[in-house]
Order: C-alpha cells, then structure tokens, then sequence
C-alpha cells in the first residue's frame, strides 16, 4: 500500500504542507501549533541548524546568519537583476559560484539556494511523519506558474536532497483552483489572482464537467509581500533619517528589527485602520537612545504601495487577452496568498472584474490543498475530477542565426504537448548543425535562457539552405522537456532530454541527500535511545 503523499506548498515566506484524510485534503499542523511554517533557517555560532518558527525567532541576533526570502533566488545566475537588487538589501551575503549560480555566505563552506530549500522540506516532512504517524516518502510540490525550467528543476533537486519524491511538481494557481473546486463542484471560468510573499501569478482557467482547462498565465517573480514590507521600512528609515538624522542601512541588527516590525504592521492594516510602529531603544548614539514611534494609517501604506498595487494589473490585462476572455466572462474569481489579505488589492481585483473575489477561500492554506489534491488526481482517488491540463508559461524554441529566436512550442501551449519545424542550414557543404534550446520571450536568444544544446552530425554537404533539419520538443506532463533534431536526407537523428543545470551536478545533489538520510538516522537513534 503507498504511504501517504505530501501537497507542499513551498513558499518565499511561509509554506505549508496537506495530505488526503478520508478522500478530503487537510493541513498538516507544524509543532508550534500552527498550519504555516515560516520559510526561514538560521545558523547559530554554537553550529546549530534552525528551521521555521525558531529561525525566525532569533533573527534579530543573528540576521546575517538568517536566511529568509531564499525562494527568490533559487534556479537563478547571480548576475540576474533580480538577485543582484535581493542582493542590496538582504543582511546575508550572496556569492558566485564558480559556474555562475548563486552560493550563500553563512561563515562555513557557502550554500546553495536548493540546500536551504530542502533544510525546509525536510523539516515540513519531519513534522508531518510525527503528525501522521508513519514515513512520507512522496509529494506533490507547488511552484509559482512563471517559474521557469531551471528554476523547477532547482525546486525538485531541493526535494531530493530532503529525501522527497516528487510525483509532481504543479503551479500554485492551479493548485488553488483544484481546492476551490473539489469543495464547492465549481464551474464556468475562474481566474486565480496570486500574490504571496515573493511572487505574483495571475491564471486564467475553465472548469467544465471535472476538467481544469487552464487558458493562459502570467506572473512577476519579483513583486510579493516582501515588496510590500519594503516600502514599510523605506518609510521608517525616511522619517529617522528626516527627523533624527540617522541612517541605519548597515546595522543588520537594527534593520531587521525594523523589517519585523514593518511586517507586522502591514497584517494588521488588512483588519485595521491604523497601527502604531514601537520600536524603543532601537539605536544609541553620542546623544543617547534613539527610539522610534509613529502610527502608520493604512490610507498612507495605499500611498505607499499603490505602485505595487497596479505593477499586477497589465499582467491581468495581458493574460486575459491571451484567453480571448474579458473581465465580465470571469465567472469566479480566487484569491491567494497571503498579499491579496489586503484591502486595496481586494477592492482593485473587485473593480476590475466587476465582482468580488470568491468567499471561505483561504489564501495561505489553499494551495498545499490542492497540492494535496492533485496527488488524489495522481492515485484515481477522484471521480469529479477527471483531468488536468496545464500550459507552458514560458514558450520554447532555439536559436537561429545572428542571435534570433524562433519559437516552436508557443506561450500557454496545453501539456503534454509535441511541436516539430522545419530549419535549414546557412553556410555551404555544411557538415554539422547545433541546435540550441532556449526558453523565454525575449527576441534575442541570448536574453533567453539557455536549455541545452545537441549536435547534429553527418549531414550530406550542399549548398547552404539545402538540407532539411526537423525540430522537434515535447513537454510531457510532469513538465520535462525533450528536444530532438533529424536530417531528412540521411535520417541521422539527436535528441536529449533537457535537465537545466540547477547549480548542482547529480552526483552532488545525491551526496546531499544522503547526508540528509544519515542526520535523521542519527537523530532517530537519538530519540529512540
């Protein structure tokens, strides 16, 4: 009999994690009580490793040594702009690695982004062995639906490394639609308005006799509550720069007092009209104490953030256009994460669709349900849920001459899905062809992201444009890509199943896992004796 299987929702600031209880999905309860696990891990001097809730609670001592907001730079080159902005203000240091990933400085041998992932997982599948009673094995992990191949694969080797199997790995709009629609039998289209603590996705899907449809998706990777909570310090350090004249940008200590205080107000201006920022003693100078008091209204955090507020709607804008839906044909519409608490956004996304967001939708819990969901869908545990079809969020293709791209499975292509082209050569008494794969939507290939080359040998020389090179890539539905290219003329065929390099060989990602394994085996023997 399988053992039970995990629906992970693997967050930028807090994840949770489902299973199926008598054919239902429900959270997994973590020691401290709660349904959300912060996704944080601190390293202590004494070389103690913390995860969750007791991470979290000493990163005011230990902020260059707290490792929060890591999601964001998972799968990612450490030139992107992306980490290189993270970079600027987050209080732990980012390194290169030697192939141009990113490494963390935590004061020992410097780690992955993917490590620290699975110092997560690992502690969500620890606490949902105890809280079932049994060993867990398998899960179905959620990611943001912009996340791109390497960015997935990072996911799933973080998942590894944590001694998971992954059954699928499922986008987080997606699986919030599964949990709004396994409760309420929905149907008609649906639109799933996500923005967390790190990203935002915007999906648009049918639901018509159990299949989910999914019609076109969006997202920003960087734009999610931690943004929010930004704009919250930037104030705070405005006002004591303005009244006091101080600038504290590098006291680590003190600015992260500051963002804890930041994110506190931000939750409660969702249920309130104003709060009051404390922070007493927060830095001492020649003059004395300095200390910080002032009430924050959530009219001036609107101000603040309006910015952000509308970054989200050309991207609404944009996915509805790629359906062919308007805002009045969008018959439900979901809320997720735990950003869209906020009054603002719910009275924009009302305005927009001209309806309010759907009712008993839990934005923090709903997508491990669904995660939990679709490994019912995976067991045939469902009769009313008969299929789900996904799409590409990114289109694929290669890379043609003077640095052109030419797509050949397109943006929101439905999964699994196989696209051949026909492509030529360019020089005379051409031997070899490189098909390069890329993946984005920029047109040049180089602003892509590269995928995976294969060479084509052997081909019958002739005057440049004379052979035919068929082009073919297929994304099964677990997401993995295979590309494959075969001269006409000759019938020599190369093909490759595409495993975007994560910053970890395999070799590495099982030397970790096995590491892992034995930590746990230690700590077993540990309890047991």
């Amino acid at each position: 009999m399988m053992g039970p299987i995990l629906g992970i929702d693997l967050g930028t600031t807090f994840s949770c994690a489902a299973h199926l209880d008598e054919g239902r999905p429900r959270v997994i309860i973590n020691p401290e009580g709660a349904a959300m696990t912060p996704s944080v891990v601190g390293f202590t001097s004494a070389g103690e490793t913390l995860v969750g809730d007791t991470a979290l609670r000493q990163a005011v001592t230990n902020p260059q040594k707290t490792l929060f907001a890591v999601k964001r730079l998972i799968g990612r080159k450490f030139a992107d702009a992306v980490v290189q902005e993270a970079r600027a203000r987050l209080p732990y240091k980012l390194l290169p690695a030697p192939n141009g990933d990113v490494l963390i400085d935590v004061g020992g041998p410097p780690i992955t982004p993917q490590e620290v992932s699975a110092l997560i997982l690992g502690h969500i599948k620890t606490y949902a062995e105890a809280y079932l009673g049994q060993e867990v094995r398998d899960a179905v992990i959620t990611v943001p639906a912009h996340f791109g191949e390497s960015q997935r694969q990072a996911t799933k080797d973080a998942a590894v490394i944590a001694g998971l199997n992954v059954l699928r790995v499922i986008n987080e709009p997606t699986a919030a639609s599964l949990a709004f629609g396994l409760s309420r039998a929905a149907k008609g289209n649906a639109a799933v308005f996500d923005m967390g603590g790190g990203t935002f996705d915007i999906t648009l899907l049918e639901i018509s006799g159990g299949v989910f449809q999914i019609l076109a998706t969006n997202g920003d990777s960087y734009l999610g509550g931690e943004d929010f909570d930004r704009k919250i310090v930037d104030w705070v350090l405005e006002m004591l720069k303005k009244e006091h004249g101080l600038d504290l940008v590098g006291e680590f200590q003190v600015m992260q007092r500051i963002r804890e205080a930041a994110e506190r107000a931000k939750r409660e201006l969702s249920f309130t009209l104003e709060t009051e920022i404390n922070l007493p003693f927060l830095t001492v100078t020649a003059a004395g104490s300095e200390h910080f008091q002032k009430t924050l209204s959530r009219k001036l955090l609107e101000d603040l953030t309006r910015d952000l507020v509308d970054r989200a709607f050309p991207l609404v804008e944009k996915t509805l256009k790629e359906s062919g839906l308007r805002p009045a044909d969008v018959e439900t519409v979901i809320l997720v994460g735990g950003q869209t608490r906020m009054p603002l956004i719910r009275d924009h996304v009302t305005e927009f669709f001209g309806r309010a967001p759907a009712e008993g939708v839990n934005p923090d819990e709903s997508v491990a349900l669904g995660a939990a969901v679709q490994s019912g869908i995976l067991e045939g545990r469902y009769q009313d849920i008969v299929l789900l079809l996904d799409v590409t969020s990114q289109p694929l293709g290669i890379e043609i001459e003077n640095d052109g791209y030419e797509k050949i499975i397109e943006k929101n292509t439905t999964i699994p899905t196989r696209r051949t082209k026909i492509f030529t050569t360019v020089e005379n008494d051409q031997r070899l062809v490189r098909i390069h794969a890329v993946q984005g939507e920029e047109a040049r290939a180089s602003a892509d992201v590269s995928l995976a080359t294969i060479d084509l040998v052997g081909l019958v020389p002739g005057p440049a444009g004379s052979a035919q090179i068929e082009v073919t890539f297929e994304i099964d539905a677990n997401g993995l890509v295979k590309v494959s290219a075969r001269d006409a003329q000759t019938g020599r065929e190369q093909q490759i199943v595409v495993q975007p390099a994560s910053g970890l060989t395999k070799q590495q990602i099982d030397g970790l896992a096995i590491k892992e394994r034995s930590k746990a085996v230690r700590k077993k023997a540990h309890e047991s004796a």
